[in-house]
């Protein structure tokens, strides 16, 4: 952080930003799930500790540490198996340490095997990963317990585990059950700030360009928007999973249509980028440019204040309607084109460039309206479509049955997954053989901790980690040592846990920096109780040694049988080729013309969201490769301009979708539907790579469609049919574009790797 920045941190000005951004921290889906973790450590320990004892609480305890990881905000489906499994794992793993723990050969030789086994869960991805830790944290902290003096001790050890983590697992789903109405309106909330956070970046698009300004490279304007579409598609999946689960009362219903509505303003996001360069460039547009940007950015702080009243239980305000000044705006255009006609008599009006502009607010007028319609179904003033709810509920939702084939596909010395759990076991197996060597190796665990927490599959994300741990350890011992030398009493040391807890599993996933100062202090409070008369500066040393220590093997052992990324985008690449194919088939089939019903629409909406997420997988793996070593490193330039034809191929699918579904009125059916069959099937071709036979364009259509812009009509007259088969001819011509970006790319990735 400069010293800029720092000086902004502390401007006055900013104070009222700051404020509403901490509310809406405070009021989140992931402070919530962190404070019910955290009272279900305080309410079993407290249980525990009154039945049965302090000795018996704190084995209770690790149990639910054990337990928390994969307690998130997650479907009331399946959420008892999902929380039992990493204890049924574990247990046996927690009594296995307790039995070694007097002899540290053995105790090495059982921590590589079981590290590699539970690493191995990560191959089931977000939904296995929790998992995967949770195991390790059921070997690592059994570690943290003083030594078992016989089989006896140990077993009963054990068995209040055992003890803790089932109270924890009927609590877990108890609480997910409780919260399950708070975490629908605090996901639709994150959502809503998230798409306006996406708006804002829109809206700095449509800053008019000057005839001097220096030039950017390809799709270099868009990497913004593209990581912002790529946050939003990496948030949609969990909150479509508990959103429109059981979507049976108004409440749920209306929720499950707001999602649904901000799906589709996704759509007519994407499709404002259409005609956008050329827009820019025309001088008599900047005004233009101007009050769409404007609109824009009251529509996102719109989005926003929609977000605060769903977090904070108050009946939303209207949001501003921007209907008739985006109508105004389109009569003013086509006034400006009646009142500029060239010199030459008979020469007709330009409305094709003006037409550009009308085209933008028509599909700035549909973005209008999908927050107009959010904000009615905030105010229950609007009923969802209940049919396309339940329909999406039974497409869109994510099994909850865990499958082997993830296992099964494991086995190739090039899985990742495979690589990963290898490069664990290892990092684990010489952590330990290091800190059992060190004079201060009474807390070897610390180390072996701060590998499994730090050691991600990818570099970037290790780095990120190590970063995040070292400087939250060291903020987060001062703190516990200045808690500690102030002797205060058992409460409130049991009291800071249970909080440290629940800050530490809450910011997991959102901020791993607060996540290891809680972690901190939680550790030492933890050790301080478990050893009574353990100084807290000492504590405080080996702490930070400790984490130092295990952060380094962490990332030195991501260069060990490493997962470069660039081993992983050309699935990636023919991924999204294939999905956009897919939804190139979809949106312009002729059932498009002449079936309008659910199962041809619903087929569609599977297709989009495909094509979304494979983008978004694709840039958030080109974006990880660039914290890479520079000789590994994939080709970003290709990539990146791959990633921004697509996004524009998107884009006027997109505005062709809106036109048949919604202008199909004034549409000649039956003149489009032979460029709209060669269109689907050409670009299929284009983009799969595969041979066939397209539909040929009839000599008559090919000869009458217009040529240039400015041949075009009015976008507003009854028939649009020019405009529809000029968005096919620029969807063919992007997806060229595409397919050469991928050519290229794919032949540099296969080349390296085949050179690796």
């Amino acid at each position: 952080m400069n010293m800029a920045a720092i000086l902004r941190w502390f401007d006055p000005a900013h104070w009222p930003n700051r404020g509403r951004a901490a509310m809406r921290t405070l009021l989140s889906y992931y402070v919530l799930n962190g404070a019910m973790c955290a009272f279900g450590l305080f309410l079993i320990s407290t249980v525990v500790h009154a039945l049965f004892g302090e000795a018996a609480a704190a084995a209770a305890v690790v149990g639910v540490i054990a337990t928390i990881p994969p307690d998130m905000a997650a479907p009331l489906r399946g959420k008892a198996t999902h929380m039992a499994i990493a204890p049924l794992i574990g247990l046996p793993l927690f009594l296995a340490v307790q039995l070694l723990r007097a002899h540290p050969v053995e105790l090495g030789l059982l921590l590589v095997p079981a590290t590699f086994m539970s690493f191995l869960g990560m191959a089931w991805g977000k939904r296995g990963a929790p998992v995967a830790i949770a195991v390790m944290f059921s070997v690592v902290f059994s570690m943290s317990t003083p030594a078992s003096a016989n089989l006896a001790e140990a077993l009963q050890r054990t068995g209040f585990f055992a003890l803790g983590a089932a109270l924890y697992v009927l609590y877990s789903v108890l609480s997910n059950t409780l919260c399950n109405a708070r975490y629908r309106a605090q996901l639709i909330a994150d959502l809503l700030l998230t798409m306006a956070a996406l708006m804002r970046a829109q809206a700095n698009r449509f800053a008019p360009k000057s005839a001097d300004s220096a030039p950017l490279p390809e799709g270099g304007e868009l990497s913004e928007l593209l990581r912002r579409q790529a946050a939003l598609a990496d948030q949609l999946q969990n909150t479509r999973d508990i959103v429109l689960e059981s979507p049976r009362t108004p409440r749920r219903q209306r929720l499950a249509g707001m999602l649904l509505a901000m799906l589709e303003m996704r759509d007519q996001l994407v499709a404002s980028e259409l005609d956008l360069d050329q827009v820019r460039e025309d001088a008599g547009h900047h005004a233009v440019l101007h009050d769409v940007r404007q609109m824009l950015q009251q529509m996102a702080q719109d989005l926003a204040q929609l977000a605060d009243a769903l977090l904070t239980g108050r009946m939303p305000a209207l949001p501003a309607d921007h209907g008739a000044r985006l109508a105004a705006l389109r009569l003013d255009e086509q006034a400006d084109t009646a009142d500029h006609t060239d010199t030459e008599p008979g020469t007709p009006p330009n409305t094709g460039r003006a037409g550009l502009v009308r085209g933008l607010a028509y599909r700035l007028t549909h973005l209008n309206d999908g927050v107009q319609e959010l904000g009615a179904l905030a105010r229950g003033e609007a009923k969802p479509d209940l049919t396309l709810v339940r329909n999406n509920w039974r497409l869109f939702v994510s099994p909850t049955d865990w499958s082997w084939r993830p296992f099964l596909s494991l086995w190739a010395w090039r899985a990742p997954a495979l690589r990963h759990a290898i490069r664990a076991a290892l990092a684990i197996g010489t952590g330990y053989t290091i800190a059992a060597l060190l004079p201060w190796g009474s807390h070897e665990y610390w180390v072996l901790l701060t590998i499994v927490v730090v050691l991600r599959g990818s570099l970037a994300q290790t780095l990120e980690r190590r970063d995040a741990r070292v400087a939250g350890t060291v903020l987060g011992s001062l703190l516990a040592v200045g808690l500690l030398v102030m002797h205060p009493p058992s409460f409130v040391l049991l009291l800071s846990v249970t909080v440290a807890q629940g800050v530490a599993h809450g910011f997991a996933m959102r901020r791993y920096l607060i996540t290891a100062v809680a972690a901190s202090v939680l550790g030492l409070v933890q050790a301080h109780l478990l050893f009574a008369g353990t100084s807290p500066t000492f504590a405080f040393i080996e702490r930070v040694g400790d984490t130092l220590l295990g952060a380094g093997l962490a990332w030195a052992f991501c260069y060990v049988l490493p997962s470069w990324e660039r081993g992983q985008l050309a699935s990636l690449v023919r991924r999204n080729l294939t999905a956009q194919a897919q939804h190139v088939r979809m949106a312009l089939g002729v059932s498009a013309l002449h079936d309008i019903d659910t199962q041809p629409e619903l087929a569609w909406r599977l297709a989009r969201r495909e094509a979304y997420d494979s983008l978004s997988a694709l840039v958030l793996a080109t974006e990880r490769s660039l914290a890479e070593p520079r000789a590994v490193r994939p080709p970003i330039a290709l990539l990146e301009h791959m990633q921004a034809h697509g996004y524009q191929l998107l884009a006027q699918l997109s505005a062709a979708k809106s036109m048949l579904l919604l202008r199909r009125d004034q549409l000649r059916l039956d003149e489009i539907e032979i460029p709209l069959m060669h269109a689907a099937s050409r670009i299929e071709q284009i983009l799969t790579g595969e041979a066939g036979s397209s539909t040929p364009m009839p000599p008559s259509l090919a000869a009458n469609m217009p040529t240039s812009i400015e041949a075009l009509p009015d976008p507003f007259e009854n028939d649009i049919s020019p405009w529809l088969i000029r968005r096919l001819e620029l969807a063919m011509d992007l997806a060229r574009k595409m397919r050469s970006d991928a050519d290229q790319a794919l032949e540099q990735l296969t080349s390296s790797k085949a050179r690796s």
